[in-house]
């Protein structure tokens, strides 16, 4: 009898990267709202962020995430900068949640829970699949701070990063901004709302 090991290679998942194109079009578009939008990123400036995204090879899934995050309606941008750490924060800065990251109930367990009208997706799994992290309801106030006069998601609302003792006992909560004030709530985790999606974060 052969000891011999098989030698069948194990697939690995595909690379998620931008053609040359895509990518030259995400960083205009990055600069451009970066230089409109100073006030949420005071002392940084845009060469050296381009320089951290294009110049680290680690970095090269973190544009697709970039680009995954604007291609659904997130409009990402530098919100702030980690001494430590070196790396960039990218927030989702769209004025009302993102559009193409609606009606979505908060993660698989839930989704799975409804026998019928089932959402298309969840919130937590499409943020794993974006490679990007839900804001907790800590991260959600800060950036309401980002500048905007107004605020965020004055007519949407946005899932948060659920604790895990609210999550267990089958909620989720969600944020938004009515009154001048950021407001916090619980539902279902299965709920999901046409206004309601959630927002992320990347750090690069």
């Amino acid at each position: 009898m052969s000891n011999t090991k098989s030698n069948k290679k194990i697939s690995q998942p595909a690379r998620q990267e931008l053609s040359p194109e895509q990518s030259e079009k995400l960083l205009r578009v990055l600069k451009t709202r970066f230089e409109k939008n100073m006030n949420r990123h005071k002392g940084l400036e845009w060469a050296k962020v381009q320089s951290r995204l294009c110049g680290m090879e680690s970095n090269i899934e973190k544009l697709w995430s970039l680009n995954e995050m604007e291609r659904t309606g997130g409009e990402p941008d530098v919100a702030g900068y980690d001494i430590k750490t070196g790396e960039y924060i990218f927030y989702d800065c769209s004025a009302e949640s993102p559009s193409g990251r609606r009606s979505f109930c908060y993660d698989r367990e839930a989704q799975e829970s409804r026998k019928e009208h089932k959402p298309k997706n969840n919130a937590v799994d499409m943020a794993a699949a974006m490679g990007i992290e839900l804001l907790t309801e800590e991260q959600y106030r800060e950036l309401q701070k980002l500048g905007n006069p107004a605020g965020f998601d004055l007519k949407t609302s946005s899932w948060v990063k659920t604790p895990a003792e609210i999550r267990k006992l089958g909620g989720a909560i969600f944020c938004d901004r009515r009154y001048n004030h950021v407001f916090v709530y619980h539902n279902g985790a299965e709920s999901y709302y046409a206004a309601r999606g959630f927002r992320g974060l990347l750090k690069v």
